[in-house]
This record gives structure tokens, C-alpha cells and sequence, in this order.
């Protein structure tokens, strides 16, 4: 196969990770996973964005040194992905010394190949430091910036280094309408409305804090600016390939980065303009996913719609949680987290649906079989199983888009296939039979198969519970090691399977 570059949006360093970076990291985990059993050499980033207005002024009310107050949430941020399985290869930090050189270096590289597209200007304009950007009429309501309607806007005058943006429009309309570059189609339509509007040139640094990079050239009067939190933060997936060492080129560039809906414009408009500028190749895809919501409202620490991340953990697990947000919040659109509808999802489709058929499955080979998985199969059940699991995979390699939600309907699909099979089969029948003796086989037989490929196709999911049942059927080695495409080839006969606990325990913790 080959290599696999996979980015998220690096969270900003001023607060606890909250549901909504969970989701996300979440979703990209999932993809990760996939693409390793696809067989891809995978390079999955994750990050902090540590610069910045807000942070600096973060720690000035807190009474510490930005360095110190980035170094803590740092550490919590990675800690959480821990917690959730999250498979990373790499966490970068904009704060590192390697960052710094990288900026620097994309901002001569730009200077070098188009010299007119950095100029000096003095502006003005409403700045929201939630954002860390210059707002617009159209971003503003009653005074307040649509996304943080608790901040109050800056009016800001200074003058700056610009970099033009104008400059690129058809060559990004062409990208984003010709191409499969932005997704879902929602957002494409977004971007193109943005165009059709006609941009307008963007500040590259700002003179009034100095908690960042600071910005390769001094302005004409000899001031020394710091790069603007955007021209800063973008790079990361750039300068975590070790850009501008000769062997970035190695890893760069990206497949995929998945960032939510409200960065878009930065990721599809600014970041590919900026790399145009520098003569760069462009990440060949971006998906920008939605929000999860929380009683219809957007989680947010400054508006105070929060959820404690530990204890949504903690109701049923790191795993259930991860199917619950993907399952029930489509990932191309928002979607509303509910306690009750989390309970209702794990006791339907968890505990009483895969976890009952993966029990019921395993008991009876250990009581009827002694415990050793026979030879079986049903060809009706494996095509159609075959067919939603052809399903799965458009939803997940990107070919319909990354429609994670539609991938995990497929696959429970083929759950609910299984225990109707065992409901119509009746093996506790069968075994009272002799005459049946092949039947009962082959009953259990496709069953214990219809399991280990369920396994496979849930590991990106649930990697922590697909592994334990992978282990309980008696299945070699780990289920992260199988390959999509040697699953159809899966055959448990002879492996001794293992009671347990139930896989999803109806108690919650």
C-alpha cells in the first residue's frame, strides 16, 4: 500500500479539552485505524496551538507565564487522548523551537517565490480575540462575533504586513469546485458562496503582543512583528514533517485533515493560498466535520456550555463513549449529545445487541462444542454481511466522504443479522438432536465467523472491546493487525474461545 498523513485541527492551549475536541480526535482516530488495516504506513499529528492574543492574556489573569500556562494544558490535552485510545504518532507544539524555524522559513519561502504577495498596511477593523481574527460585517450580530457572542469585539488600528489573498481567488475556486479537495458538499458550497463574495488580503503579523513567532521581516519603520496567530498555527502540519529539511518531502503532503466546520475558510481558502505563495504541494483533502451540541447549544467555554469530559468517560467507558459520538453524531453535520440517548444506545446496541451476541455465541461453543469453534458458514449470511461491509468501506476511505455514522449502521447491520440468525437457527434446539449434530456446526460455525469479521470491521471504533472479544474467540494475535482485505479469507475453525464478563455490562460504572 503506501503512506497515510492524517491531521486535526491543533487545539488551543487556553482550557480543558471538551467534548467537542474529543469528537473530533475521535472521528480522526477512527480513520487512523482504518487506514493502518488497510495496510497504510499511517502518520496521524495531533497538536497544541500555543501562541496567540488569547493566550497570553489567559495567563496574565491567571497570574503565570504563557510558557507555563501552555506547558499544563499540554499535558492535560494529551493525557485525555490517552484516556481515549487516541492512536497518535506525533503531538506537536507550536511553542517548539522546530516550529518556530519552519514559520520562518515558509514565510521567506512565500517572500522568495512571490515578493508582491507580503506588503505593509495600516488597518482597522473589529477583532475578536476568540477567533484570533478580523471580523466582518456578516460575522457580527448585535456587536459580538457569531462564534463567541460572550467576548466583546476589539476595535483594532495598526499597521501590519498583509499577505494577499485576493490574488488566489480562481486558482482556490478551481480547487475547491473542481476537485474533491473540501468536503462534505455543505461546506464546499460554503466556501464557494465566500468566493463569489470576493476576498480580501489578510494581516501575516500583528505588532501589539509578542507571544508567538515572531515574523521573519521588520517593517519598514523597524519594528519587529509577531507572525499572526493563523500564519503561525496552519504550518504545524507543514513543520511536523520536518519542513525545511530536505526530507519533509518524504512525508508532505497531507491526505487528510479533519477540523471542524467553524475553521473551514483557514484550512481550505487561507492555508492552500498560502502554500501556492510558497510554490508547496497541497494537502490532497480536508474534511470539515460539525458541531456537537449539547440541548441544541454549542459546547463553548466562554458561553459556559460545557460537559465534564471525565465523567462522560466514565458512565460506560472509553469505548462506548467513542462509539456513542460517532454513532450518533453524523460527521458531516451537527448533532446533539443526551444523556439519555447515550444510555439508550448503549443498553440497544452495545449491551444487548453485540454484547448478547457475542455472549450467547460463546457459551453455547463452551457448552455445546467444548469450547472449540467448528467448522461452518452460511453463504445467505455472508453475502449480505459482504454487502454491508462493501457498504463501511465507501463511508470510510473516503470515497462517499468520511460518513463514519453511516459506516457504524452497516456494521450493526450485519449485528442485528447475527442474532436474528441465532433466534431462527435455535441451537439450544439443535443440541437436543443428534440428527442435528452438522447442523449445530455449522450454525455455530457462522457464527463465531460472523464475530471475528464484525471484530475487524468495529476495531477502528472500539479498539479496546473488539480486542477483548478478538481475544475471548481465540482468535492469533491482535485484531489491530488484521487486514481489510484478507477478512473475507477469516476462518475460527479450531480456535478455543474463552468465557467472560459481558463485553458491555448493563451496570453502568
Amino acid at each position: 500500500m503506501g503512506g497515510f498523513y492524517l491531521t486535526c485541527a491543533i487545539d488551543y492551549a487556553n482550557g480543558d479539552p471538551h467534548l467537542g475536541h474529543a469528537y473530533e480526535k475521535i472521528g480522526a482516530d477512527v480513520i487512523a485505524r482504518y487506514q493502518r488495516m488497510c495496510g497504510n504506513d499511517v502518520r496521524f499529528l495531533l497538536g497544541m496551538d500555543e501562541h496567540g492574543q488569547k493566550v497570553a492574556l489567559e495567563a496574565a489573569e491567571r497570574g503565570v507565564e504563557p510558557q507555563a500556562l501552555v506547558d499544563a494544558v499540554s499535558g492535560r490535552f494529551q493525557a485525555m487522548w490517552g484516556r481515549l485510545g487516541i492512536s497518535h504518532d506525533q503531538f506537536i507544539r507550536t511553542t517548539s523551537e522546530s516550529h518556530h524555524v519552519g514559520v520562518r522559513a515558509l514565510i521567506e519561502a512565500i517572500f522568495a517565490r512571490s515578493p508582491d504577495d507580503f506588503y505593509e498596511k495600516a488597518y482597522e477593523g473589529w477583532y475578536c480575540v476568540g477567533c484570533e481574527s478580523f471580523k466582518q460585517d456578516n460575522e457580527i450580530i448585535q456587536g459580538k462575533c457569531v462564534l463567541h457572542p460572550t467576548r466583546t469585539l476589539q476595535w483594532v488600528a495598526e499597521k501590519n504586513w498583509f499577505f494577499r489573498l485576493s490574488a488566489y481567488s480562481e486558482r482556490l475556486r478551481a480547487l475547491i469546485s473542481e476537485t474533491d479537495f473540501l468536503g462534505p458538499r455543505s461546506r464546499r458550497n460554503e466556501m464557494l458562496a465566500l468566493l463569489d463574495q470576493g476576498l480580501e488580503d489578510i494581516s501575516a503579523s500583528r505588532s501589539r503582543f509578542t507571544w508567538g513567532v515572531p515574523f521573519p521581516r521588520a517593517s519598514s519603520d523597524g519594528e519587529t512583528q509577531t507572525t499572526y496567530v493563523w500564519f503561525d498555527a496552519l504550518p504545524n502540519y507543514l513543520t511536523a514533517t520536518g519542513y525545511p529539511a530536505d526530507s519533509y518531502s518524504g512525508l508532505w503532503p497531507a491526505d487528510l485533515h479533519v477540523i471542524g466546520k467553524d475553521i473551514t475558510r483557514f484550512h481550505s481558502i487561507i492555508w492552500p493560498a498560502m502554500l501556492m505563495a510558497a510554490g508547496l504541494e497541497l494537502p490532497r483533502r480536508v474534511w470539515a466535520h460539525g458541531f456537537v451540541l449539547l440541548a441544541g447549544d454549542r459546547f463553548s467555554k466562554s458561553a459556559g456550555v460545557r460537559l465534564n469530559l471525565d465523567g462522560a468517560i466514565d458512565r460506560f467507558g472509553a469505548d462506548a463513549f467513542r462509539y456513542f459520538l460517532l454513532r450518533e453524531v453524523p460527521f458531516d453535520s451537527d448533532g446533539n449529545f443526551a444523556w439519555e440517548r447515550f444510555e439508550e444506545r448503549y443498553n440497544a446496541d452495545l449491551a444487548n445487541a453485540w454484547g448478547n451476541l457475542a455472549s450467547r455465541t460463546i457459551s453455547m461453543i463452551d457448552r455445546y462444542r467444548d469450547g472449540v469453534i467448528p467448522e461452518g458458514g452460511d453463504s445467505a449470511i455472508d453475502a449480505a454481511d459482504e454487502a454491508d461491509f462493501s457498504v463501511y468501506h465507501e463511508n470510510m476511505n473516503g470515497a462517499s466522504g468520511y460518513m463514519l455514522h453511516d459506516a457504524l449502521k452497516a456494521v450493526w447491520r450485519a449485528v442485528a443479522r447475527g442474532n436474528e440468525f441465532v433466534d431462527r437457527q435455535a441451537p439450544w434446539k439443535l443440541a437436543t438432536d443428534p440428527s442435528a449434530a452438522a447442523e449445530l456446526d455449522r450454525t455455530l460455525g457462522s457464527l463465531a465467523l460472523q464475530l471475528a469479521r464484525q471484530c475487524v470491521h468495529v476495531a477502528p471504533f472500539m479498539p479496546e472491546r473488539a480486542e477483548e472479544l478478538w481475544r475471548r474467540l481465540g482468535a492469533p494475535g491482535s485484531v489491530h493487525d488484521q487486514r481489510f482485505a484478507s477478512s473475507g479469507a477469516l476462518d475460527p475453525a479450531g480456535w478455543a474461545v474463552t468465557k467472560g464478563a459481558p463485553l458491555f455490562p448493563k451496570e453502568p460504572k
